[in-house]
Order: structure tokens, then C-alpha cells, then sequence
């Protein structure tokens, strides 16, 4: 059994201070390959995460997926915790390799049956199961078949949604196809950071269409086999783009970063179309012509109900010319290989002034709040949901065991607001999901950086709410913020 220091979120909330819209939704997040571990039990094969964090140099100190946080075994453990902390909804992943080994064929009944007794789990405590099928861990046997640049992986992954549907259709309202394609593209197969490390622009244009088309052949799939009222969704981490200065050099710099980080998703899958503007930046890399085939648009465009936006820090461009930057200063990790194709010269670089987080990630409130404001103005029709977002600060727990974090306190409190601020400004923002519930592997960076809301020990898998957590509790139960201390 897990052991879980004990929590004192109040059972009772005085009156709030700054309301949330009604309804509004409050959760906490994880992925499959961060948290589970039982990397090789009861029939589960290496995802590409798998291999890639098993392949010397690719993550920092060597440390791999196989046991993470243990929350395989532990769920039941983790889902109580859950319940103390006043959690109204759980984002968890689904492990494709868990459910169906060679990503083609018929699923196994029994890693389908550890996500049916989470899901029961979770709705015994009253919390509302919210079902990622892709977070970047694509079966090892797909990969050697050609991986995402191959059109085929978007058919099976089409067919796996299905599975998905049909075994936990009657328990789980909420579907999200793909969390954060950018990643999986052009940190995968442009820039090699994460899974499956390929350094080859192409391919991570190739990539990134067929993620788009396996989003809307799964948005079908899933559709075809769910109930009526369940709602479809995609997590995108839409960068919040930025001039450095207001020249116009620095202007085109952003409209580049702007196409080929959100809008080569965004362009086809809320408006169905490629922008022009990409397609002339990136002709010479890639030949869109043949990339995208008649009917290819239509697929991806399939209607969702809930548009999923991660937000961690602003992102600040220039040319070269406009001043001092290294052009992989953007967040995304250390390679010689850019994950911009077309826009390779583009500088990155950080916003003024302190503070930043562990990832040297500015902290900008701010930047969460116009991001909101900014996809709503475009596309007033979508309901929208923050999917992720918190901080990873150096977190270790005092003499007594227990783990202050007032850092993480002030970004979330800075963030929530920015929340409340855009919903109150029109923007229909229906729910919250704090990244992330607890610590756990962070994909290149091992175990050295913490996100979590609960500190969890890798030796001991003990598992400690920090004072996020606790705080957190407290606004999920004033459905406010609650004054400052």
C-alpha cells in the first residue's frame, strides 16, 4: 500500500473571494509512460519512449519510465489521495503498447482491464475520468514500421481509438485524441529531444500531417463508437508567441513560429485548410502537394466539443539581427538540430525579469491570459479548457518531512487569475487541469525536475502533498481564489 502523509485541506470553505464561472471544472493531470511504470508487465511492449530512454545519452542521468511513480500499482492509493485533495477530475493517459502491443490487431483484455479498474476507481470517489489516448508514446513495433511520417500509423491509431471507445465508452465522457503534437512531431523527428530522436526536418512535416490526420480519423472513430453525449477533444500546447521588438523583421519571425507551432495544427483542424503563409515557408523541405491527399482536410477537420490549450511560458522571437539570442533558447531542450523547420534562423529568446522556474521558464501570468483571449476571439464557437499548466521548482521536503512550495503557490495563484480574468472577459473557458498531479519522470530530464503537486520519493514511492496541493484544495472548495497570506 502507498503511504500518504496526512493532508489538511478544509472540509469546509468561508465565502469566496473571486469566482470561477459555474460549472467550472477542476483537475489535475499525468500521462501513461511519466507515472505508471510495469514497463514490461501483463503483456505491455517498449513504446518509443521505452527505447529512446534506454539508449545511453538520450535522458539525463540515464533514468528511464520503468517504474516512474509506480502508479500502476498504486492507483487505488493515488485515486484516495485524489478524493482528499477535492480533485472533481482526473487527465490520465492511456499507454498504447499496454492495450494493444504491436499497435495493430486485437487489444489485451488485461492491460484494457487495469484502465477499466482505474476508471471504476475514479468514479466510486465521485471524480470524473478524462481519457488521453496519445501522449507521445507510440508502440516500438510502429516506429520500426516508419513511425508517424508513415500515413498508415494514422490508420491505426484510428483503429485503436475504436478500442479505446468500445471498452471505456460507458464510463468515460471525455476523450482527448492527441496531447501536445508539436512535441511528437518536431521535438521527435525534428530536433530528436524526445522519442523516437530523429534529427530530419521532413520528416517532421511528414509527422505532423499525419498526427493531424490521426486526430480526425480517431475524432471519427471515436464518434462511431461512444454514446451520444460524450465530448471529443485535442490537448494542443499553443505557443503564445511574441516579438522581441516591433520591427518588422522581428514581426515575420513571429508569424513563422506562429505557422509551424500553432497553426500548422490549429489551420487544419478548426479551419481546414494548411495556412499559406507555412506551406510557402516550408516548400523546399517538404512537397505538401503529395503530403495531403483529397479528403485528408475533411477527415481532420471532423468537429470537436472541447478545444484542450497547455500553457507554461511565452514565447519570444526575433531575427538574429534584432539582438543577442541563441536560436535554441526556446524551452524545448538542447539539440544542434532545430525544431522549426523553415524557420531555423528564428531567436529565441527569455522574457525580462524574474522569476523562472527550474526549466528556466519565464513566469508570465500574462502570457496564459492573451493566449485564452486570443483562440476565443478566433474561434468563439469552442469551449476551451487549460489541459496543463503548472511549474517545476526544486522541491524537497524539511526536517519535519513535509515540502513547502510557496513558488509554486505564487505561479498557480498568477495563473488561475489569468483564468478567471479571460473567462470573465468573455472567453469560455470551462475547466482547469493542474500539471501535474504528482512527480514523476520528465521525459529528457529524468527524475531532476518536479511538477508535481504531490512529492513523491522514488525510493520509497511515499507520497507527500506539498502546499500546492494543499493550497489548490482550497480553491477547488472556494471555487475561488482564496485571499492572500
Amino acid at each position: 500500500m502507498t503511504v500518504v502523509r496526512p493532508d489538511t485541506v478544509p472540509q469546509q470553505a468561508p465565502a469566496a473571494t473571486a469566482p470561477f464561472p459555474t460549472g467550472f471544472l477542476w483537475g489535475a493531470a499525468t500521462a501513461a509512460y511519466q507515472v505508471e511504470g510495469a514497463a514490461a508487465e501483463m503483456g505491455r511492449t517498449p513504446s518509443i519512449w521505452d527505447t529512446f530512454s534506454h539508449t545511453p545519452g538520450r535522458t539525463l542521468g540515464g533514468d528511464t519510465g520503468d517504474v516512474a511513480a509506480d502508479h500502476f500499482h498504486r492507483y487505488r492509493d493515488d485515486v484516495a489521495l485524489m478524493k482528499r485533495l477535492g480533485l472533481q477530475a482526473y487527465r490520465f493517459s492511456v499507454s498504447w503498447s499496454r492495450v494493444q502491443p504491436t499497435g495493430r490487431g486485437p487489444a489485451v483484455e488485461r492491460g484494457l482491464d487495469f484502465y477499466r479498474s482505474l476508471v471504476d476507481e475514479l468514479l466510486l470517489a465521485g471524480i470524473k475520468p478524462v481519457a488521453t489516448l496519445y501522449h507521445w508514446d507510440l508502440p516500438q513495433e510502429l516506429e520500426d514500421a516508419g513511425g508517424w511520417p508513415e500515413r498508415a500509423t494514422a490508420e491505426r491509431f484510428a483503429e485503436y481509438a475504436a478500442i479505446m471507445a468500445r471498452a471505456l465508452g460507458d464510463r468515460v465522457g471525455m476523450w482527448t485524441t492527441l496531447n501536445e503534437p508539436w512535441c511528437s512531431a518536431f521535438l521527435g523527428y525534428g530536433s530528436g529531444v524526445h522519442a523516437p530522436g530523429r534529427t530530419e526536418p521532413a520528416a517532421a512535416l511528414r509527422a505532423a500531417h499525419h498526427l493531424n490526420l490521426a486526430h480526425g480519423r480517431a475524432t471519427e472513430a471515436l464518434r462511431a463508437n461512444l454514446p451520444a453525449a460524450a465530448q471529443t477533444s485535442v490537448t494542443l500546447n499553443l505557443h503564445q508567441v511574441r516579438p522581441l521588438t516591433g520591427s518588422e523583421a522581428d514581426a515575420d519571425a513571429a508569424r513563422r513560429i506562429d505557422a509551424v507551432g500553432n497553426r500548422v495544427f490549429t489551420g487544419p483542424m478548426l479551419k481546414g485548410a494548411y495556412p499559406e503563409d507555412l506551406l510557402a515557408d516550408t516548400e523546399r523541405i517538404v512537397n505538401w502537394g503529395e503530403l495531403v491527399r483529397d479528403g485528408d482536410l475533411a477527415a481532420i477537420a471532423a468537429p470537436i466539443d472541447v478545444l484542450g490549450v497547455n500553457y507554461y511560458t511565452p514565447t519570444i522571437v526575433s531575427t538574429p539581427a534584432s539582438g543577442a539570442g541563441d536560436t535554441r533558447n526556446d524551452g524545448h531542450g538542447s539539440s544542434d538540430h532545430s525544431p522549426w523547420p523553415g524557420s531555423e534562423h528564428v531567436a529565441f529568446h527569455l522574457a525580462e525579469g524574474r522569476p523562472v522556474t527550474a526549466m528556466n521558464w519565464s513566469v508570465k501570468p500574462e502570457g496564459l491570459y492573451d493566449l485564452l483571449m486570443d483562440v476565443s476571439r478566433e474561434h468563439p464557437e469552442l469551449p476551451l479548457m487549460v489541459t496543463e499548466n503548472g511549474a517545476a521548482f526544486d522541491d524537497a521536503p524539511d526536517a519535519d518531512g513535509r515540502v513547502h512550495d510557496p513558488e509554486r503557490i505564487a505561479y498557480l495563484r498568477g495563473h488561475l487569475e489569468a483564468v478567471r480574468r479571460a473567462a470573465a472577459d468573455g472567453a469560455d473557458v470551462r475547466g482547469y487541469f493542474l500539471w501535474s498531479l504528482m512527480d514523476n519522470f520528465e521525459w529528457g530530464y529524468g527524475y531532476a525536475k518536479r511538477f508535481g503537486a504531490v512529492y513523491v520519493d522514488y525510493e520509497t514511492q511515499l507520497r507527500t502533498p506539498k502546499s500546492s496541493a494543499h493550497w489548490y484544495g482550497e480553491v477547488i472548495a472556494r471555487h475561488a481564489l482564496p485571499p492572500e497570506a
